[in-house]
């Protein structure tokens, strides 16, 4: 693993011990999520997906389910969609639907910050930045993540091939911006991160704005 992306960060146990503590702590609104998702559109109550994880390992990432069952379609997702159920878009908007996330994490397969991972379709791990990218374990948030969180009405801003978009301009962009935390991050940066994404959910009107030129983002 090159320097750039072993160091830093916050230290695995470290980790480990406040997702355990997010889970126990957040359980109650949990346990809400997973009823109205049963309610509204049954089960399964969580999506799962594979994830290309650190060293180009997959593993299983866990969300509250957002989407019908069984509704096909791209990969990339654009505000609006149709699969996207009401209960789907409270939690998204809300990014309760991510909380499961912390399960992966105690496990070891996700860090609190790195960069999110892709599924394999959209991975190249032959391309250097790919690799330099995969040496890293993925994350829950990060500086690139928090600066397009509103990837999603971005994409339904795209006439054309929303997928081609994401592909050829919007995950280079995503990718250069990983490269260029994980060369410079500490712990320090890291709980940074932290503040800062639980801020911008909590008070979006508040957080600053990402850029949003070149007709998109994811």
């Amino acid at each position: 693993m090159s320097e750039s992306t072993n160091q830093g960060g916050l230290p695995r146990l470290v980790e480990g011990f406040l997702a355990a503590s997010g889970l126990v702590l957040l359980s109650p609104v949990m346990a809400l999520c997973s009823l109205a998702v049963l309610l509204t559109t049954g089960s399964p109550i969580l999506f799962r997906q594979i994830r290309v994880g650190r060293g180009g390992r997959p593993f299983t990432l866990v969300k509250f389910r957002t989407m019908r069952a069984a509704g096909g379609g791209p990969e990339v997702t654009a505000s609006g969609d149709a699969r996207i159920t009401p209960v789907g878009r409270f939690l998204r908007r809300w990014k309760l639907d991510e909380l499961p996330e912390l399960w992966n994490v105690v496990l070891g397969e996700m860090s609190l910050v790195g960069p999110r991972p892709e599924v394999p379709a959209y991975v190249d791990p032959e391309a250097p930045a790919w690799r330099e990218v995969l040496d890293a374990r993925p994350g829950l948030t990060d500086p690139t993540t928090l600066a397009l969180r509103d990837e999603e009405a971005l994409l339904a801003s795209i006439a054309g091939d929303r997928e081609l978009f994401y592909r050829e301009s919007l995950q280079p962009r995503k990718l250069e911006g990983y490269r260029q935390y994980l060369r410079r991050r500490t712990w320090r940066s890291d709980l940074g991160v932290l503040f800062r994404t639980v801020a911008a959910i909590l008070f979006p009107a508040r957080a600053p704005a990402g850029p949003r030129q070149a007709a998109g983002r994811h």
